[in-house]
């Protein structure tokens, strides 16, 4: 596949315009934007009982090294319960705006501890242009460089040591995204920049990461609660990273202000992951990736039923459906991420082609 053009000619982006209308027509008359209130209530009220019975399971259990174990359990509740604010603030959940940022408001901020305004300001910048330069704010990661404009700002021997190697850290860096999503948060909210809701994120932030770290250090031992914390935020992060990294990492980054219809943007620049339904339910959803970028509010349990009907859509409009195993999408983003530290400057073909064995026939 040829690099990406930074122009194309109006009238293939009209017949991409046309081609993802009627698309999208189809998966309206097929239902599949249809609200599933059965199954979002019963993973709101479940996972937030698991979430009570948990937080009292710790508090029973007392004083224990034990307790790591059930600060792994924690993390991933946590994570769960953050897919399902995902789904919330794409308005999968509810007709209601109002309802959905509400939810979002109490599982994110509340249970979890992340900012919703922060991540809505930033996920809805990818949405609209999921991995190009200067747009995408998840290619604009502070160690690891995803692009090859980013690998040449290399500011020191320390960081240039580090992106040169950095496929070698980026699982173990991982751990630190839980420290890192709780921070952006914090920082977002105290910041003048324009936030909806501003005291009462502040409000549930607060009493989600003081009181629980508050909770911690009056149930275990300070040497305990410290090695609990960082457990529970570790797995957290990993959890978290390994569930968005294979979604777009080492598929083409698009160059600044190339025009792209809505249609082959989202497909190309995202990839699929196959597997089981305990699959789905693991990543949240999110290795739909495609499907979801195509139809952000259609819920969760229809992007499985959709993804056979997109997937030969696309074949008969010859646009490249990506999809491949949780395993070898870990295996590209890693050569990728380690071909742009090493700086290979064209990156924008390279995936593509590297995961010709993996496009729907």
């Amino acid at each position: 596949m040829g690099t990406i053009r930074s122009t194309v000619p109006r009238g293939a982006r009209d017949a991409g315009a046309n081609d993802y209308t009627a698309l999208a027509k189809t998966i309206r008359e097929g239902g599949y934007l249809r609200r599933r209130y059965g199954y979002y209530w019963t993973k709101i009220i479940g996972l937030t009982l698991a979430l009570a019975v948990g937080i009292a399971g710790f508090i029973w259990i007392g004083d224990t090294w034990w307790q790591l174990f059930t600060a792994a359990a924690l993390a991933i509740l946590f994570t769960q319960i953050a897919f399902l604010g995902h789904d919330a603030a794409h308005r999968q959940i509810f007709v209601s705006g109002r309802w959905n940022d509400w939810i979002s408001l109490v599982l994110g901020d509340l249970l979890v501890g992340m900012s919703y305004g922060w991540w809505r300001h930033k996920h809805t910048r990818h949405h609209a242009n999921p991995n190009m330069v200067g747009s995408d704010p998840d290619i604009e990661l502070p160690v690891i460089a995803v692009s090859g404009e980013e690998s040449e700002r290399r500011r020191g021997p320390i960081l240039g040591w580090l992106r040169a190697h950095q496929g070698l850290f980026f699982f173990p860096i991982l751990l630190l995204e839980g420290v890192s999503l709780h921070a952006s948060g914090v920082r977002r909210v105290v910041s003048r920049a324009h936030l909806d809701r501003r005291w009462i994120e502040i409000a549930m932030l607060a009493v989600r990461l003081i009181g629980f770290t508050v909770l911690v250090f009056l149930v275990l031992s300070p040497g305990i609660a410290a090695t609990f914390l960082a457990v529970q935020l570790g797995v957290f992060g990993f959890y978290m990273g390994v569930a968005f990294a294979p979604n777009h990492k080492g598929m083409p980054i698009v160059p600044r202000g190339a025009k792209i219809d809505f249609l082959r943007r989202q497909v190309m620049m995202s990839r699929n992951i196959r597997g089981s339904r305990l699959l789905d339910t693991a990543m949240g959803g999110l290795n739909y990736q495609i499907e979801h970028h195509l139809f952000p509010s259609m819920p969760r349990p229809h992007l499985r039923r959709a993804a056979p009907l997109i997937a030969e859509y696309c074949r008969e409009h010859g646009v490249p459906y990506a999809q491949t195993t949780l395993f070898a999408s870990y295996a590209i983003v890693v050569r990728y991420i380690n071909r742009v530290g090493l700086g290979e400057r064209d990156v924008f073909t390279c995936p593509l082609v590297e995961q010709r064995s993996h496009l729907v026939p």
